[in-house]
């Protein structure tokens, strides 16, 4: 089964420290946790303690109350999910997680289900499951049997695809986004891996 700590710590070398970048969505950040979408997120208190500390925000990453509140918000908002202790690779696992914490759970596992479906071979290897952007029960077995059946490399690929071609429309929705291409290109990940 799938670790979370891998996964986190995979996904956290993504993820900066503080920003309040005016062209971000997400607006103030910290660590990927946006105050935006998650105001009631126990570090924000933190955060705004440390605020008119000579050293902010440089000394945020060393606070051990800071690094515990963002583990547990990630495991539960995030991991639990889409049901990541569930997932018996750590490849895809790590690839859900990184697309949850970048463009929500729902996303994540829309993109999941999607995928399983476009490699069923018309319903040839499993019968289509429904894309819902709910991970459950029926996800994850269908994701067992796709795993039996062929090698993890094709649905990884398909995962990144759909993730890449998500950052694409973005961009070319708001140009304004293009600023951050680089970084969220360094997500997609297209390899062959074993």
């Amino acid at each position: 089964m799938a670790n979370f700590n891998d996964a986190f710590n995979t996904t956290m070398g993504h993820e900066g420290g503080y920003s309040n970048d005016p062209v971000d969505a997400g607006g103030e950040t910290y660590r990927g946790i946006s105050r935006k979408y998650h105001p009631d997120w126990g570090g924000w208190k933190i955060i705004d303690d440390e605020r008119y500390d000579r050293s902010f925000p440089d000394h945020l990453s060393g606070d051990s109350r800071l690094n515990k509140l963002e583990m547990d918000f990630y495991k539960a908002k995030y991991w639990n999910s889409f049901l990541g202790d569930n997932i018996k690779d750590q490849d895809i696992a790590n690839e859900m997680f990184d697309t949850a914490v970048n463009m929500g759970v729902s996303r994540a596992s829309l993109f999941l289900q999607k995928t399983l479906n476009l490699l069923n071979n018309n319903q040839k290897r499993y019968t289509d499951i429904s894309e819902d952007g709910k991970v459950g029960p029926n996800t994850i077995a269908t994701l067992d049997t796709y795993l039996k059946l062929k090698n993890k490399t094709y649905l990884l690929k398909v995962l990144n695809l759909l993730q890449g071609n998500h950052y694409i429309d973005y961009m070319s929705e708001d140009s304004r986004q293009e600023r951050f291409a680089f970084g969220w290109l360094d997500r997609v990940e297209i390899k062959k891996v074993y």
